[in-house]
């Protein structure tokens, strides 16, 4: 061996030497005992201190569910699951989706030439648009009925029978805290089921999402003071330049002034820079706006301000103390597609930086007045005594979106998308 390759190797032999040497000093401080190793289990078992915690493995070789409650962890084989099979539904899934916001930009479009020039020629641009557009949705709703289908006949249903969860409860609806790997990350397991037959998810349990069991550890701890005052921040861009309009926001900002004090960014004012100066000073944020996701840069995706995106690293890089963050906005609590398992979404990185309970959505969600109405009745919920009660968000996302359901039963994009993360 030449002597340069024999001495690098002596180097790093060294290094990694001292390398061990640091760790175990650490290790012997006080409170560093299990510094640089993955928690114990018995360490973890708590986070399921509210309802149990599901983590849906999905490999190669055998897809199971790890169902976590204070007592220790069962498992229950996902015999009928395979991962290719969770790879074709999340394709389909992404690929319907796409499509129906391909076309519905491209109306949009047709709709602006229009009302610029009135020619027969873009009139009929329009309608053929109009016509893409129609059966672009249609067909996601025939592809979200049969994903929410598979979903309960595959997973839901046996990890909801193997917990006990057998129908519509009587008195206090239990809580349940999904943790999906792999592709399902992507999917609406919180609105798995048969609906017409109300053999779902929603019609057993009060679902929430956790990135890690460690997070929900995190979460259940208790607050403590707030770093800002008792206003909500309020962020609302009913018209972004380059943007459709929504038609919600107004409503949306009114009611929230309403309930609650706020400071209300919109328009001009919410930029990213001034957005990101308020963040830290507020218990509750509201988001009324655009969002967007890059499914190869999942880091990029996030909130369309005034000026520019809020992104998944901008929130990234922030520390909160906050309770709960609503986002009334487009695939907010979508993440990429190669790193399916870091859960890279903007709901996520909310919830790691602080703040408590986020509710976001999984793609984009066309029906403005259903959304409007939806955080509407959320918040009427949370405000219901005249104080602002995040401890709630599970359930009043839960009672709304089961009530939209049954309004739109036959269109499950309408109420499908939205889910909470947090204790």
């Amino acid at each position: 061996m030449p002597d340069d390759v024999s001495q690098l190797v002596d180097r790093r032999m060294a290094l990694a030497r001292e390398w061990d040497d640091l760790v175990e000093r650490v290790r012997e401080l006080d409170g560093f005992v299990d510094f640089l190793r993955p928690p114990s289990m018995e360490r973890m078992l708590p986070a399921a201190g509210g309802g149990p915690v599901v983590i849906v493995n999905v490999s190669e070789w055998r897809c199971d569910a790890l169902l976590v409650r204070p007592e220790g962890v069962t498992v229950r084989p996902l015999t009928g699951l395979t991962v290719q099979d969770a790879a074709d539904q999340a394709n389909r899934y992404l690929g319907a989706l796409a499509e129906a916001e391909t076309t519905a930009d491209t109306y949009e479009t047709a709709r602006r030439r229009v009302r610029a020039t009135g020619t027969m020629a873009d009139r009929q641009t329009a309608y053929r648009a109009q016509r893409a557009l129609d059966e672009a949705r249609a067909a996601t709703e025939t592809m979200l009925t049969e994903l929410l289908a598979w979903l309960w006949d595959t997973i839901a249903e046996p990890v909801l029978s193997e917990l006990g969860f057998h129908g519509t409860p009587d008195g206090p609806w239990p809580r349940l805290w999904w943790c999906p790997t792999g592709p399902l990350t992507l999917l609406p397991l919180h609105a798995a089921g048969r609906h017409e037959q109300r053999a779902t998810v929603m019609d057993r349990v009060v679902s929430s999402y956790t990135p890690t069991l460690r997070a929900l550890l995190k979460a259940r701890e208790p607050l403590g003071p707030a770093a800002g005052d008792d206003r909500f921040l309020i962020v609302a861009l009913a018209d972004t330049p380059g943007e459709r309009h929504l038609a919600g926001v107004a409503d949306e900002v009114d009611l929230l002034t309403r309930l609650f004090p706020a400071t209300l960014l919109q328009g001009e004012e919410a930029t990213r820079a001034r957005v990101r100066r308020e963040l830290p000073g507020h218990r509750w944020v509201h988001f009324s706006c655009h969002g967007d996701q890059n499914l190869a840069d999942p880091s990029q995706g996030g909130l369309v301000l005034h000026d520019d995106m809020l992104t998944i690293t901008d929130i990234s890089t922030g520390q909160y103390h906050a309770e709960f963050a609503g986002l009334s906005a487009c695939k907010t609590a979508t993440g990429g597609v190669d790193l399916l398992d870091e859960a890279i979404t903007l709901a996520a990185a909310l919830h790691y930086t602080g703040f408590r309970h986020v509710i976001g959505t999984l793609w984009s969600v066309y029906d403005t007045t259903g959304t409007s109405d939806l955080f509407q009745t959320v918040y009427q919920d949370l405000a219901a005594d005249g104080r602002m009660r995040a401890e709630r968000s599970a359930y009043a996302l839960h009672r709304a979106t089961r009530a939209l359901r049954d309004r739109y039963l036959g269109t499950p994009s309408v109420w499908t998308p939205f889910t909470h993360t947090g204790p």
